[in-house]
């Protein structure tokens, strides 16, 4: 259902933090001209912590509007609580997308069995396709591959977004669920070797910066060519790297922003890009030929 580059969309902001609506639509336009295969809106990479329920909600419908069935749209709607997860994702169903993507509950470290009863209570609650997503550096709680494997009976859970950063967690999910589940990498740096290795694409902050070479290197991957996808993934490391430089979405809004395509707005508690960080970012745009 969902493959390939799959942007996590950055949330364009003005100077004063207020949502800026006409660089949303710029930034879908460059997206779908670029090659993007799946638009993610705000989740983590969206600043979904600092937008409101109404905002969150807007921007998903905006985006869903914008894209008008060109590519998949698939909108974060997670949260540490089951009830308002339950409540944002048919929200987000009834604004048109095509799936929705689950962070595992942060702070409160629910154990292995709340995991699976959160999980499945969502996809009994809300029939729309629906990804889990695991980020143990972010919400201090590990899905492990037992509980995916538990939850990849359930007919709508249709993927997982795996960023544990391990390579070895990869191929135990893919010889666990690969053949009932899509997986997708939520780490950059190693997507290409996930994707040569049974993954189905990437949910990727590094496309916000370089959409047209993530997309060809997922395909290259997806279609088994080990060489292109290396080849191409070589000019990207820095931008893999050099984008987490500060806490994720501060390098990315500050690049897209070098791009002329938004300005430089972002919401505490996260503050623009350190000055001392910015010329890091640029060579790697540089390295990746976006700039």
């Amino acid at each position: 259902m969902f493959h390939g580059s799959m942007v996590a969309l950055i949330t364009p902001m003005k100077e004063d933090g207020a949502l800026d609506f006409e660089a949303l639509t710029r930034l879908v336009e460059f997206h779908i001209e670029n090659g993007t295969d799946a638009l993610v809106a705000v989740g983590t990479t969206g600043e979904s912590a600092t937008l409101d329920y109404d905002e969150h909600i807007d921007v998903v419908r905006r985006v869903v509007k914008q894209v008008g069935g060109r590519v998949p749209v698939i909108a974060g709607t997670g949260a540490n609580s089951t009830a308002e997860a339950i409540t944002l994702t048919r929200r987000a169903m009834e604004a048109g997308v095509d799936g929705c993507l689950l962070v595992v509950p942060y702070y409160n470290k629910p154990t292995q069995e709340g995991l699976y009863r959160h999980y499945r209570a969502i996809a009994e609650a809300v029939p729309v396709p629906q990804i889990l997503y695991n980020v143990p550096g972010r919400t201090a709680c590990d899905m492990q591959v037992d509980t995916v494997a538990r939850l990849a009976d359930i007919p709508n859970i249709v993927g997982l977004k795996e960023a544990s950063g391990s390579l070895e967690r990869n191929r135990q999910l893919v010889e666990s669920v690969g053949a009932r589940i899509d997986l997708f990498s939520g780490d950059d740096d190693i997507a290409c070797e996930s994707m040569l290795n049974g993954f189905k694409g990437v949910i990727s902050v590094t496309a916000n910066v370089a959409p047209r070479a993530m997309h060809e290197m997922c395909k290259a991957a997806l279609d088994g060519d080990r060489a292109t996808a290396e080849a191409i993934d070589a000019d990207l490391r820095g931008l893999h790297k050099t984008l987490f430089i500060e806490s994720n979405p501060i390098p990315a809004k500050w690049a897209v922003a070098e791009l002329g395509l938004i300005a430089g707005g972002i919401r505490l508690p996260l503050t623009p890009l350190s000055t001392g960080c910015q010329e890091a970012v640029r060579q790697a745009m540089h390295q990746a030929h976006v700039i």
